[in-house]
């Protein structure tokens, strides 16, 4: 079958690769996609932009869909998953991998997510929601620091400020209601408790509708935990970023964790689905804070992680496209999900200025043979095909690559992934050193 696959990041890149495996699928269509998309077998980039064919007031994912024989979509980013472009999928009889928009407000709404944790019983942080900035101000007061705010809407990972002190609080609210950076996401903001401990990801199918709720088929499907890395640089140092890093699979967690995990957060998740009455077939990413009283959900984002996807999905030993199918026609709770044994270790190579401004159309280099030596693969983030074609790429954007590696040990991971970054030049390139490593990650008092 042919497949669209809608987005031009690093995961999108990272799904059409597993995509492109599978032996069900004939052609990836990727809109827009970007220069590693472009690069890859079966997968074809498609500008809606350069289609002729598109009708005045026809959506142009559908008409691309339908022009290219598409029998399935893949939503990869929040925004067209929270603006209802699965519903529109699924009534041009598109079946889609990606939430209803009424279950992607649970993370396009911070508020509403708040409200439906409380609801269900998920082990989350307390929090409170304010429209009123002086409200919010006087409880920052009274409750003191650490403290974390929160945009309730979508603001690209941009939108969270994790606060040691009450002034660093007090100048986040008026940051993000005043100051128009995240739009109208701020216009409401959400004062969480700061959860002192180790943050982990965990990704997972989901296959949630009324009718499989009744057969008793619905289901999630936890993937293995990983570790993303969101400070600029080494030591968990500097500013948040949308991600520098990931790792895959974790040994400080036990299985008793995921148990407890599986139990505290993702059942009760299950069950407010299942009771929402949601139409939630696609991916679920569950932003989990370990601490000493358990397992604490952070948030819910309703698609895949990124840079998690490229350091999950190379490790998945089963055709990714047809999990899809099992996500889309109700049979996920009997598809049979193997695992690689090793590791997965993905550093990303950002611009330099990121994450404040930083320069586009820079050149990228690849030493091909230090490269294959590596056996590292690069996925694409922020980065377009030159003028030379295939292979030739340009800056554009903040986080332009990630070199995901594999390993039987994490060392080995580690140092595969490391020489694959070895490879990648171009000017005011720059990545961290330690992902993965003690320390890394943020965790502990602030």
């Amino acid at each position: 079958m042919n497949i669209i696959v809608v987005g031009n990041g690093g995961r999108e890149h990272t799904i059409c690769w597993k995509l492109a495996q599978s032996s069900l699928v004939d052609k990836v269509v990727v809109v827009p996609g970007n220069g590693g998309t472009a690069c890859e077998e079966k997968c074809v980039n498609v500008n809606p932009k350069d289609c002729d064919y598109i009708k005045e007031g026809e959506n142009p994912y559908v008409a691309i869909a339908k022009h290219e024989n598409c029998r399935m979509a893949v939503i990869g980013p929040e925004d067209p998953l929270a603006d209802g472009l699965a519903d529109v999928f699924w009534n041009a009889d598109i079946p889609c991998v990606g939430p209803k928009k009424a279950a992607a407000q649970l993370e396009a709404s911070k508020d509403l997510s708040k409200n439906f944790m409380k609801k269900y019983g998920v082990a989350c942080a307390g929090s409170e929601t304010f429209v009123n900035k002086d409200a919010a101000c006087e409880y920052i007061k009274k409750h003191g620091a650490p403290i974390v705010i929160k945009a309730d809407g979508l603001a690209a990972g941009k939108g969270v400020v994790v606060a040691a002190t009450e002034q660093e609080a007090l100048d986040a609210v008026t940051d993000i209601m005043d100051s128009g950076r995240v739009g109208d996401a701020g216009k409401k903001i959400v004062i969480e408790d700061y959860l002192e401990g180790v943050e982990i990801s965990v990704l997972a199918a989901v296959s949630v509708t009324p009718e499989y709720a009744v057969q008793g088929s619905a289901t999630i499907v936890p993937f293995l935990a990983a570790r993303d890395h969101k400070r600029l640089m080494d030591g968990a140092k500097g500013p948040n970023t949308g991600g520098m890093g990931a790792v895959c699979p974790l040994d400080d967690v036990s299985e008793e964790t995921m148990i407890q995990f599986e139990k505290d957060i993702m059942a009760p998740t299950l069950e407010g689905l299942i009771k929402e009455k949601f139409d939630y077939r696609g991916f679920i990413f569950f932003g989990v804070m370990l601490t000493k009283q358990g397992p604490k959900l952070l948030e819910y984002n309703v698609r895949l992680g990124d840079p998690e996807t490229q350091a999950v999905l190379p490790l998945m030993d089963f055709d990714f496209a047809a999990m899809c199918t099992a996500i889309l026609n109700g049979s996920l709770k009997d598809f049979s999900f193997e695992w690689k044994p090793g590791y997965q270790v993905a550093p990303v190579v950002v611009s330099g200025g990121y994450p404040g401004e930083y320069k586009k159309g820079i050149e990228i280099t690849f030493n091909e043979a230090i490269l294959n030596a590596s056996t590292a693969k690069v996925f694409v983030a922020g980065a377009v095909s030159g003028r030379r074609g295939a292979g030739d790429m340009l800056t554009s954007g903040g986080r332009v690559l990630a070199c995901s590696a594999y390993g039987d040990t994490f060392k080995e991971a580690w140092e595969k992934a490391y020489q694959g970054i070895s490879a990648v030049k171009f000017d005011g390139a720059f990545y961290r050193k330690d992902i993965g490593l003690p320390g890394a990650a943020e965790s502990g008092k602030l």
